[in-house]
């Protein structure tokens, strides 16, 4: 099989769902052996089967849970190629009235699951001739969004991480690229919370503020993953990939 990722091995966190699913697509389209790791089992194990290729559940908050799914991984593949880190929540709050639960809870999920990823991904990492590992910022990574303290908080952290250990990898030779990928408004289900507290105007909204006129669709965020997943990136590392529409070149 021929393939832009043809011959990798490739795990995606949140895979069951929005961008995770489409990445999981995409690389199996481009001949990838994908495994998909979820909280959800069901959608996750659905998702896995229809690409053919295997399922692992997975609490990305959980360190005693990533060490699990390595040595599973370990024991059916010789290394990994490419790590994507995708999965994470995205609840609305302000600095005036954030709940310190809930913060710690969205930086447990979105910020320190990339931390745990990368630092029990490196071992299976290191002996692929070439790997890449990218992890899904965000926008409110990047610039201020007044009610998404959390989340945004959290999301500038991966941003800085993925540099960090980009560099590490750098020094010591590995040969692992580490990269970010930082989505704007994206039609996935993760706004279907704006969709339910605001209605269909929060979308308008959202639309009107992007300079190409309207949402992101999954696919073209899974585009940017492959290509920093992919060789084609093998001089790319410790940078982002903006996919907005243009919203933060304003």
């Amino acid at each position: 099989m021929t393939g832009r990722v043809a011959g990798k091995t490739a795990l995606v966190t949140g895979g069951a769902s929005g961008i995770g699913q489409a990445t999981v697509r995409l690389f199996a389209a481009e001949g990838a052996s994908v495994i998909v790791a979820d909280i959800n089992e069901a959608a996750g194990a659905e998702v896995a089967e229809e690409v053919g290729g295997a399922f692992l559940p997975l609490d990305v908050s959980s360190e005693v849970a990533w060490i699990k799914t390595m040595e599973r991984i370990a024991a059916l593949h010789p290394c990994l190629d490419i790590l994507v880190n995708n999965a994470g929540i995205s609840p609305h709050d302000t600095i005036e009235d954030f709940e310190l639960e809930t913060w710690r809870h969205v930086h447990s999920v979105v910020s320190e699951s990339v931390a745990l990823g990368c630092k029990h991904g490196l071992g299976l990492l290191r002996r692929s001739r070439a790997s890449a590992i990218v992890n899904l910022s965000s926008v409110a990574g990047m610039i201020g969004a007044s009610n998404y303290a959390s989340y945004g908080s959290a999301k500038a952290g991966v941003r800085n991480l993925t540099k960090s250990v980009a560099m590490l990898c750098a020094q010591r030779g590995y040969p692992i690229r580490a990269n970010s990928v930082h989505p704007g408004s994206i039609d996935t289900p993760i706004l279907d919370a704006d969709k339910e507290k605001y209605g269909e105007r929060a979308i308008t909204a959202r639309e009107k503020s992007i300079p190409l006129g309207r949402l992101g669709r999954a696919e073209e965020v899974a585009n940017a993953i492959l290509f920093l997943a992919s060789d084609e990136a093998s001089f790319i590392t410790g940078t982002e990939l903006i996919v907005d529409g243009g919203y933060t070149a304003r």
